[in-house]
């Protein structure tokens, strides 16, 4: 693997996950949290030192001496951490687990990291150095034998030492002028110390003893093997479909059900570009399709806190639904910019909030509408409140589904008629029908009906394009986009339509570049953003759920197959890859994740069916 000094910031590849269901954060290979907010996803970091190697804060255990990447992997069907080092005098392993912290929300949150000598001698170095409110917010630093407390205005840290009584003093701390604590943790084989971040201040420092933080480390293990156990899926993929679970499972808040788009803000999609957002909230379309996939996989209890979460959003806003919301259900999100952060290897402007927030995104109508009619069809009935809702959005998107929108792709070069934003509305009277059907349940069927029709229409008068054969991105328009990868998905066109074939091969003419999927190409339809990006890997994997649905399983599992390579050591995926196959933007990414998972589950499917017994290319 690349040094890690190398551009002073590890690759975002280099990088694993942990979490307790309320925040997250990401441990570098070298040993380095270079991002944790607290005491929710959305809230201010703590430590960001991988949007600003030196004023965003981190909190470093690793070799002394040694910046050195490590290799990391998950303990077997968890979010548990470790990461493993050798030297020349030994080899040890820091483990990183977050405690979940169970459905009520708190501002309480622990962090452990547990260091441990597999073989030899390792002597591990401790730099704890806490920049809070985004890097402006100063704090003090007191130190005991017992541990340290990084105070701020309105949030503070505890760091409990983990040590043994008689411990000749393992733990050596001393506080730089910048109330940074460094320290060094001297092991000998066998041996297991460490440190818990705590942000409770409610009792004094103490001394955790190793069984403490060992019964916590048990726990943790069991909460998400026995989570996971839920899975029905027992495909021919279940490590990458196991770990894509629990990474969404981690993407979720648990006291609200609300899924967010990934943990992270402003990681570039492309370096040194301007194309870094704030990913921290739940977008409705992305929760959407999470919970879809978590369907896929039997996990229903996500489904249906969700649909709560989204029936409070509608009764507590005086319109429709917005496009994304905070974690707790807030619609405020403004933007702006961290001027005094560089961003990642130099990639600013630094965004935290999102604009999108503000935007028109018919499509995302559609997602919701089918993201719950499959929970109905896995046992979850919509009840007399979910549907009042349900049914005043259909009400408003009766009256607006026929005008343009920024898109699925959040464009910022103004509103257009977007094909995939018509055929989500489509599917959002469609499956809203159904439920109404299938439940018996009030509804002005005949105007729903009608809009669907209506819809149907006109998507293939306007959307479909004959010259080029294909569904393209917007009306008036031959430029293809990606997006409509989904229409064969969600039904509106048969897999084996003479005119969904033709699409896809025009797909893979333009947007496929070695069997990896462009969203669009900016030249030909300008997004109001400068530079270029990589390609998306949510399209990747849609692009292999429709080849399977379309019969071409070789070609299908071949792709798939390219794609599962792109993961990290740990199996994450952010949303983009470079020209030269780094991964790009924010990370791990929950658009990823469900896609892949959609995509095992269809290619699955269409290997069980049997299919074409072709040479792929």
């Amino acid at each position: 693997m690349p040094n890690a000094e190398q551009h002073d910031y590890p690759p975002i590849a280099a990088h694993g996950l942990i979490g307790d269901l309320q925040t997250a954060a990401l441990v570098a290979a070298d040993g380095t949290v270079d991002w944790w907010c607290v005491p929710r996803f959305d809230s201010p970091s703590v430590f960001a030192s991988v949007l600003d190697r030196e004023r965003g804060g981190h909190c470093r255990i690793g070799p002394a001496g040694d910046r050195r990447l490590g290799r990391q992997l998950y303990f077997p069907d968890t979010a548990v951490l470790i990461t493993r080092f050798t030297t020349d005098g030994g080899v040890g392993e820091v483990v990183d687990f977050m405690p979940p912290a169970g459905t009520m929300a708190t501002t309480r949150r622990r962090l452990v990291r547990m260091a441990r000598c597999v073989r030899g001698k390792v002597d591990f170095a401790l730099e704890v150095a806490p920049r809070f409110e985004y890097g402006t917010g100063p704090h003090r630093t007191v130190v005991t034998d017992d541990g340290a407390v990084f105070e701020n205005t309105d949030t503070s840290v505890v760091l409990h030492v983990v040590r043994e009584p008689g411990d000749p003093r393992a733990t050596d701390l001393r506080v730089t002028d910048r109330q940074d604590l460094h320290g060094v943790i001297s092991l000998t084989e066998g041996q297991v110390r460490g440190i818990v971040l705590d942000t409770n201040l409610g009792g004094p420092l103490r001394a955790v003893r190793v069984a403490e933080v060992e019964e916590a480390f048990a726990d943790t293990v069991r909460f998400w093997q026995t989570w996971l156990a839920r899975s029905n899926y027992r495909g021919r993929w279940r490590e990458a479909v196991d770990r894509s679970a629990i990474t969404l499972k981690l993407l979720t808040y648990a006291p609200t059900g609300a899924i967010v788009a990934a943990p992270t803000a402003a990681l570039p999609e492309r370096i040194g570009g301007g194309r870094n957002w704030d990913y921290r909230y739940t977008w409705v379309r992305d929760a959407s399709f999470a919970v879809s996939a978590l369907l896929d996989l039997g996990f229903t209890d996500e489904a249906a806190a969700f649909a709560r979460w989204l029936a409070d959003r509608y009764e507590e806003g005086d319109g429709p639904l917005k496009v994304l919301y905070r974690v707790d259900g807030s619609p405020h999100v403004p933007e702006r910019v961290l001027d005094h952060w560089e961003g990642y290897r130099g990639s600013a402007p630094v965004r935290v909030g999102n604009a999108a927030g503000d935007q028109l995104q018919l499509d995302i109508h559609g997602e919701l509408f089918d993201a719950l009619h499959r929970a109905h069809g896995h046992g979850l009935r919509v009840g007399r409140r979910g549907w009042r809702a349900l049914s005043g959005v259909l009400d408003w998107l009766e009256g607006n589904w026929d005008q343009p929108d920024e898109g699925i792709w959040e464009t910022r070069g103004g509103r257009h008629d977007f094909t995939y934003g018509r055929v989500m509305s489509w599917v959002a009277f469609d499956r809203g029908l159904r439920i109404a059907h299938e439940q018996g349940l009030p509804a002005p069927v005949e105007r729903w009906r009608a809009a669907r029709d209506e819809i149907h229409e006109q998507v293939w008068r306007r959307g479909w394009h004959p010259g080029r054969r294909a569904f393209v991105q917007r009306y008036d328009s031959d430029v293809l986009d990606a997006s409509v990868l989904r229409l064969g998905r969600v039904g509106f066109v048969a897999p084996h339509d003479p005119a969904w074939l033709d699409t896809l091969a025009a797909v893979e003419r333009d947007l496929v570049l070695d069997d990896q999927v462009l969203r669009y190409d900016p030249t030909a339809s300008p997004d109001g953003l400068d530079g270029v990006e990589g390609t998306f890997s949510l399209c990747t994997f849609d692009h292999v759920s429709e080849l399977a649905r379309a019969g071409r399983t070789a070609k299908a599992r071949l792709v798939f197959e390219k794609a599962l390579t792109h993961a990290n050591e740990v199996g994450l995926y952010a949303e983009e890859l470079g020209p030269d196959g780094a991964q790009l933007g924010n990370f791990p990414q929950a658009f990823t994740h469900l896609a892949l998972v959609e995509a095992a589950v269809a290619l699955d499917r269409a290997l069980a069916a049997g299919g074409e017994p072709t040479w792929p290319w």
